[in-house]
C-alpha cells in the first residue's frame, strides 16, 4: 500500500489515514505528535551528510549511500502523511482537490511529482559521492573537473525530474520548449557577460592551465588559486587579499603558471666594476650561490654576462627552487643577495654606485670651453664703415655685450686702427 493509496475512502467514507486520529483523540496529543514527527525528520535530514559518510566495511560506499537516500525519502514522506492522519484531515484534503475538478487521480499525480522532485533533490548527494569515488582514483582528474562533474550531473537530475513530472501532467512540451527557446535568447543577450564567464570555465576545465593551490599572475592579479567555480576563479594575493576574477577574464589575459612544473627559476642581476676582471666576479659569484641551501643543485645555479650598463657590467646570478611559492621565492633571493655582497666585498670586487662622466669637446667657429678663452663669433670680412668696431686691415676683432643695453668694442693694437682703446659708443 502506498502513501498516496491511503488516502483513498474505505467503503464507510473514511480514509485508512482517519483512522489514526482517533488513536490521537486530544488536541494536545496531536500537537505533541505533529511537533515529534517534525523534529525527528528535521534531524534524520540534518544529520543525512554524517550518515552517508559513515560507511560501512561490508557494505558497499554507493549502496550505503543509496540506502540512505531512500530511507531518507520514505521517512520524509511517511512522516507528512502520518501528520495528515493524526489530525483525520486526509478525506478533507481530498474533497479539496474534487472541489478544484483534482479528482483521486491528480492528487495521486501531485503526490508523485513531489516524491520525483524531493528524489531528485536527495539523489544529488549519492551522484556527489559516485563522482568523487570514480575520480578519486584517477588522480590526472582535478578538483575543478570534479565540482564541474557534479555540477552538470545535478543539472540533468533536475532537467529529468521536471520533464517527468511535466509527462505526469500531461503537459505539451512543444510549447515549453518554444518559450524556453525565446527566454534563452532574451537571457542571452542581456547576460552575455555571465554566459561568456560560464562558457570559459568549461574551457578552463578541459584546458586545465592550473589547479588549485598554483601560483598564479592572471593579467595585473598574482596569488594563489584558492576556488576554481564555473563562473570565476578566486586568487588570494600575497597582500591577504582574496580577488574573484571572472573565467572570461581569465582566458582572455596573459596567464603566468609559476607552480606548473613544480620549480621557479630565480634571476638577481648584481653589477661589477669596469676595473674587475668580469670572469672573476663571475666565478666568485657563482662559488658563493653553491654554498646556499635554499637553491636546488640541479638544474644547477648560473652566471650569465647580461649587457653594459652605465657603471657596471651586469652579471645575471640564476638558481631554481622546488615547490615555489611566494616566502620561498623571497627567502632565497634574500640568501642570494647577501651571499653575493659578501663574497665580493671580501674578495675586493667593487658594486659601484650609478655614475656619469661628464666631458666637453671643441667646436669650429663657436664657443669653446678651454682654458676660460673665448672665441670671437664669425665676422663679415667687410663690415659697414660705420661700423663701431672695425679694423683696417679686416682683422678679427673681440666685441661683448652686456644686458642693460650697455656696449663695448675693443679692437687690438694693430695698424690702421680706428677706434681708439676703450671708445664708449
Amino acid at each position: 500500500m502506498t502513501p498516496a493509496s491511503l488516502l483513498v475512502p474505505l467503503q464507510n467514507g473514511a480514509s485508512p489515514l482517519d483512522e489514526l486520529a482517533s488513536l490521537v483523540p486530544s488536541f494536545a496529543g496531536r500537537v505533541a505528535v505533529t511537533g515529534v514527527i517534525i523534529f525527528l525528520v528535521t534531524a534524520l535530514l540534518a544529520r543525512g551528510d554524517r550518515v552517508h559518510d559513515s560507511d560501512p566495511e561490508h557494505v558497499p560506499a554507493a549502496l550505503w549511500s543509496l540506502a540512505v537516500t531512500l530511507t531518507t525519502m520514505s521517512v520524509t514522506v511517511g512522516g507528512a502523511a502520518v501528520i495528515v492522519g493524526v489530525w483525520g484531515q486526509a478525506t478533507q484534503v481530498a474533497e479539496v482537490f474534487e472541489g478544484y475538478s483534482f479528482g483521486y487521480r491528480s492528487f495521486v499525480n501531485l503526490g508523485l511529482s513531489i516524491l520525483i522532485l524531493v528524489g531528485a533533490y536527495t539523489m544529488t548527494s549519492l551522484v556527489r559521492r559516485l563522482v568523487d569515488e570514480v575520480t578519486e582514483a584517477r588522480p590526472a582528474v582535478s578538483q575543478h573537473q570534479r565540482e564541474i562533474a557534479y555540477r552538470l550531473a545535478q543539472v540533468f537530475l533536475y532537467v529529468v525530474g521536471v520533464a517527468m513530472v511535466l509527462a505526469l501532467w500531461n503537459v505539451d512540451l512543444g510549447g515549453i520548449l518554444v518559450g524556453a527557446g525565446f527566454l534563452g535568447i532574451v537571457v542571452g543577450m542581456a547576460a552575455r557577460q555571465t554566459l561568456g564567464a560560464l562558457l570559459a570555465g568549461f574551457v578552463l576545465m578541459f584546458s586545465r592551465p592550473f589547479e588549485i593551490g598554483d601560483w598564479v599572475e592572471v593579467g595585473d592579479h598574482e596569488g594563489i588559486v584558492t576556488d576554481i567555480t564555473i563562473v570565476n576563479t578566486r586568487i588570494q594575493t600575497f597582500d591577504g587579499e582574496y580577488v574573484m576574477v571572472p573565467n572570461d577574464v581569465v582566458s582572455s589575459e596573459s596567464l603566468v603558471n609559476r607552480s606548473r612544473k613544480g620549480r621557479l627559476r630565480i634571476e638577481v642581476d648584481v653589477g661589477a666594476d669596469y676595473d674587475a676582471d668580469p670572469k672573476r666576479a663571475s666565478d666568485v659569484a657563482l662559488e658563493a650561490v653553491e654554498q646556499l641551501d635554499e637553491p636546488l643543485g640541479v638544474p644547477t645555479p648560473q652566471v650569465v654576462l647580461k649587457r653594459f650598463a652605465d657603471s657596471a657590467v651586469v652579471l645575471g646570478v640564476r638558481v631554481w627552487i622546488d615547490r615555489p611559492s611566494a616566502r620561498r621565492k623571497w627567502r632565497t633571493q634574500t640568501a642570494v643577495i647577501s651571499a653575493i655582497k659578501e663574497a665580493f666585498e671580501s674578495e675586493g670586487i667593487k658594486i659601484p654606485y650609478p655614475q656619469r662622466e661628464l666631458m666637453g669637446r671643441e667646436e669650429e667657429n663657436g664657443f669653446v670651453v678651454s682654458g676660460g678663452e673665448r672665441a670671437a663669433a664669425p665676422r663679415d670680412p667687410s663690415p659697414a664703415p660705420d661700423s663701431p668696431a672695425a679694423t683696417t686691415d679686416g682683422g678679427d676683432g673681440e666685441e661683448s655685450a652686456e644686458s642693460e643695453g650697455k656696449e663695448e668694442a675693443e679692437t687690438p693694437d694693430g695698424e690702421g686702427g680706428d677706434s681708439p682703446d676703450g671708445e664708449e659708443s
